[in-house]
């Protein structure tokens, strides 16, 4: 006579990957925070990473496995600065709202009005840190890579506004792509932001205004004034 097994056939639970990738999301945004209070209080030098870990309340490797190296959190850091959050920062740049507004936008005039206007927060957001970042670059070559790799990508960022007005003709001819994207660059620079609102005491709006109607005035077009009907028929030999 056989005995019958009491084992019991278990079903394998599913892999929730969905739920693991909101956790991870979560854990994430929570370094970032971390990191971010971390580095404007102790510097870029006196923040290590087991400080970021206890702030964070995660293992200091969970950190490690995540971003790699200090600089590159740091760097992480200061994208999400940028972006307005880590979960926006996840979000590819033509997709965000703001940069979909710039490209759908066909007035030249409104798209760099519409690109001055994220400029004050993004400098208010991410200025504290690259002056972090500045004092550190001094003595340190990799964050001196980051600060190279970070200007890099503002600079692409900035060509890529400059290609999209230049392909509509809205750029005068004799500027190119490059060269347009270096007056934005500039332009746009937290430098100047810190001269004009940081050190004189520019308000927020007056700034975005003034870069505004500066971007307009050194790169675009001017716009014909139409004809007047009297003037037209006017002959071209008459006197008044």
């Amino acid at each position: 006579m056989s005995i019958p097994s009491n084992k019991r056939s278990v079903k394998p639970r599913r892999y929730d990957s969905k739920r693991r990738r909101a956790q991870a999301a979560q854990t994430r945004q929570d370094v970032l925070k971390a990191s971010l209070d971390t580095f404007m209080e102790r510097g870029y030098t006196g923040t290590t990473m087991n400080a970021v870990a206890r702030a964070a309340a995660v293992a200091v490797e969970t950190i490690y496995r995540a971003f790699g190296s200090k600089a590159a959190l740091f760097t992480a850091v200061v994208e999400a600065a940028i972006a307005g959050g880590a979960t926006r920062a996840e979000v590819p740049v033509e997709q965000r709202p703001a940069i979909r507004a710039m490209i759908e936008e066909r007035d030249p005039r409104r798209v760099l009005e519409l690109h001055a206007a994220t400029q004050p927060g993004i400098h208010g957001r991410a200025g504290p840190l690259y002056r972090v970042l500045m004092e550190a670059a001094a003595t340190d070559p990799e964050l001196a890579g980051v600060r190279n790799q970070l200007e890099t990508q503002r600079l692409t960022g900035m060509r890529r506004l400059a290609k999209l007005l230049k392909d509509r003709g809205d750029i005068r001819q004799e500027i190119s792509v490059e060269e347009a994207g270096d007056i934005l660059w500039t332009v746009n620079s937290g430098a100047v932001y810190d001269l004009l609102v940081v050190q004189r005491g520019w308000s927020a709006e007056r700034y975005r205004d003034w870069i505004a109607s500066t971007n307009a005035r050194a790169l675009l077009a001017e716009r014909r004034r139409p004809t007047r009907r009297k003037d037209r028929l006017r002959p071209r030999n008459s006197r008044s």
